[in-house]
C-alpha cells in the first residue's frame, strides 16, 4: 500500500540538518517499517518564519500549482492515504487537504499545533491555513502533551488523537556511555531560542567553582557561532568547538562524555535528548513543555533560572553513582518507549483502524 508523504516544514531531503528533517526522515523509516510503500511526493516548502504577508501570498500560489500538479500525476492514483509531517502557523499545510479530498482518501497528520492567538496578527492567514488543515484531518498523531491540549480541545466531532511518542530512526541502543570526560552539548547555532540556550549554557559555566575540573564540547554551527563564541571566550580552552559532525563521530562523543547540557528553550521535545539519553547520559536541561516529555528525571524550571542548573551539574559531576543510576534509567526509556520498532507499532495500529 503506497502513502504519500509530504513535509511542508522542511523535506527530508532538505540540506540543511535539524531535528525536523531528522524526525521526517525517522517517520518515512518507521512507516516502511510498518509495512507500507512510502512516496515523498512533493518538495515544496511552505515555511514563512517573518510573518511577511506578501511571502505568504506567493506560497498559497505555489501551493495550488503544486495540488495540480499532483492531481495530474499518473501516481496519484497509488496513493491510499496522506500523511503529512509538522503543520503549524508557520508552515500549513496548504496542500494536502486539498489533494487528499479529490483522491477520495484519508488525510493523516503527524506532529500538528494549534495556536488560535495567532489568528491575530502577520500569520493570521497561515494560522486560519493550518487550523484548515488540522480540521481535515481524520486522524492527529501528536509528541507532546503540549500540542494534545489544544488538539483536544479544538477537535472536531469524530477526529481521532493518538500519542506517538518521538523516537530515534534505530531498533537498538548504541554503545553505552562511560559517563566520565567533558560535558557535551548538541545545537544547531540559530539567532533566537537556540541562542538563548546558548546563553543560558555561558551564565551555567559562569557559576561553576574553580575547583569543579570541567570541560565542555560544542557539537554545532550555524549563523549565530560567532556570538556563541564570543558568550565562551571567557572559558578559553576549558570549551572547544566540534562543528557539525558525522553520526557515527557524535555517536563517540556521546560513548565519551559526562553529561549532557542543553537548557533546551522552546524546543519542540529535542530529539538530541533521546539520542544522548540512549548512550546513558544523564541530562541538564530545564523543566519545559515538551523537553519534559523526553527527558528523564527531575530539572528545574525556568524560572529557577542559571544557578539551579549550576547545581545540578555539581551534583552530578561529585557523584559518579548519580550519575550512572540516572544514566542507565535514561537508557532504559529510550529503549521501552523511543525506538523505532514501537513507533512503527503505534503508526500502524493507528493506520489500519483508519484504512
Amino acid at each position: 500500500m503506497t502513502l504519500a508523504f509530504f513535509a511542508p516544514l522542511k523535506s527530508p531531503n532538505h540540506p540543511v540538518p535539524s531535528g525536523d528533517r531528522a524526525m521526517a526522515r525517522a517517520l518515512m523509516v518507521a512507516l516502511t517499517k510498518g509495512g507500507y510503500n512510502v512516496e515523498l511526493v512533493s518538495e515544496l516548502r511552505l515555511y514563512e518564519k517573518l510573518g511577511n504577508k506578501k511571502l505568504q501570498a506567493v506560497l498559497r500560489v505555489a501551493a495550488e500549482t503544486e495540488i495540480i500538479r499532483l492531481l495530474q500525476n499518473s501516481a496519484a492514483t497509488s496513493w491510499k492515504l496522506w500523511v503529512t509531517y509538522h503543520n503549524y502557523y508557520k508552515a500549513p499545510d496548504l496542500v494536502g487537504p486539498a489533494v487528499s479530498q479529490a483522491l477520495g482518501i484519508p488525510y493523516v497528520q503527524i506532529e500538528s499545533s494549534r495556536a488560535r492567538k495567532r489568528l491575530i496578527g502577520p500569520w493570521a492567514d497561515f494560522e486560519a491555513a493550518a487550523e484548515f488543515a488540522s480540521n481535515a484531518a481524520d486522524t492527529i498523531f501528536y509528541f507532546t502533551q503540549r500540542d494534545a491540549k489544544t488538539l483536544y480541545r479544538d477537535a472536531p466531532e469524530g477526529q481521532k488523537l493518538v500519542h506517538l511518542a518521538p523516537f530515534l530512526s534505530r531498533t537498538d541502543l548504541p554503545k553505552e556511555s562511560s559517563r566520565q570526560g567533558p560535558f557535551l552539548n548538541v545545537g544547531m547555532m540559530r539567532y533566537g531560542d537556540k541562542l538563548d540556550s546558548y546563553q543560558l549554557v555561558a551564565d551555567v559555566l559562569a557559576l561553576l567553582p574553580e575547583s569543579l575540573d570541567w570541560r565542555l564540547n560544542i557539537v554545532g554551527d550555524g549563523p549565530a557561532r560567532s556570538e556563541v563564541e564570543q558568550m565562551m571566550a571567557p572559558y578559553k580552552t576549558r570549551v572547544k568547538f566540534l562543528g557539525i559532525q558525522s553520526a557515527s563521530a557524535l555517536a563517540e562523543q556521546y560513548a565519551h562524555s559526562s553529561l549532557f547540557f542543553w537548557p533546551g528553550v522552546n524546543e519542540a521535545f529535542g530529539l538530541v535528548y533521546l539520542e544522548a539519553q540512549a548512550a546513558g547520559l544523564p541530562v541538564v536541561a530545564q523543566n519545559r513543555p515538551g523537553v519534559r516529555d523526553v527527558v528523564f528525571g527531575a530539572h528545574p524550571l525556568p524560572g529557577e533560572g542559571a544557578k539551579a542548573m549550576a547545581n545540578q551539574i555539581m551534583h552530578l559531576m561529585t557523584d559518579q553513582s548519580e550519575r550512572d543510576i540516572i544514566g542507565q534509567s535514561a537508557r532504559e526509556k529510550v529503549q521501552s518507549c523511543h525506538l523505532l520498532d514501537t513507533a512503527a507499532q503505534t503508526l500502524n495500529t493507528a493506520l489500519e483502524v483508519l484504512m
